[in-house]
């Protein structure tokens, strides 16, 4: 994990929050997996504990405020306002357990926290989904949820490329 340990370490020194890459980690398990978040937490809490250790003080940032009592409601608001439209399709009427799960956890649980805004939401997942192998149909969707909240083509294409 150098790459990852380097890559934590130049965000905090460009002025990001110990709190904001806690947020960006904790919500690209979604994309990336479990065992992949949890690696680069723990990668992060060796990283602050080093910078700590040799006198460098980050700043904690903002604490993200509770989820939203009713995530599917706010999940589907969410979503809708990300994509443009409601979204629906054969693959949820398939199986509509991921059509919840994607409404009330992704859209309501994660993107209902207030401590990082939409837009770095999306940098983030972009830049996950396009270094991941057979993702291209979900990296298509989130380069269009992108344009759709206002990213630039070149914000969309540094993400994109890593």
């Amino acid at each position: 994990m150098p790459e990852l340990r380097r890559a934590l370490n130049d965000g905090l020194d460009a002025g990001l929050s110990i709190n904001q890459i806690k947020e960006v980690l904790v919500q690209l398990y979604a994309y990336a997996g479990f065992p992949r978040s949890l690696n680069a937490l723990g990668a992060f809490m060796t990283v602050l504990d080093e910078r700590k250790n040799a006198g460098i003080e980050d700043e904690a940032g903002e604490e993200p405020g509770p989820v939203p009592a009713d995530s599917l409601a706010a999940g589907t608001r969410n979503q809708t306002r990300l994509t443009g439209a409601p979204v629906t399709g054969a693959l949820f009427e398939f199986a509509p357990a991921i059509d919840h799960f994607l409404k009330a956890h992704l859209f309501g649980d994660i993107f209902g926290r207030d401590n990082l805004d939409w837009r770095s939401r999306e940098i983030a997942t972009i830049a996950a989904l396009a270094g991941l192998d057979g993702l291209d149909s979900q990296l298509a969707s989130h380069l269009a949820i992108g344009r759709n909240i206002g990213l630039s083509e070149d914000e969309l294409r540094d993400a994109a490329a890593g």
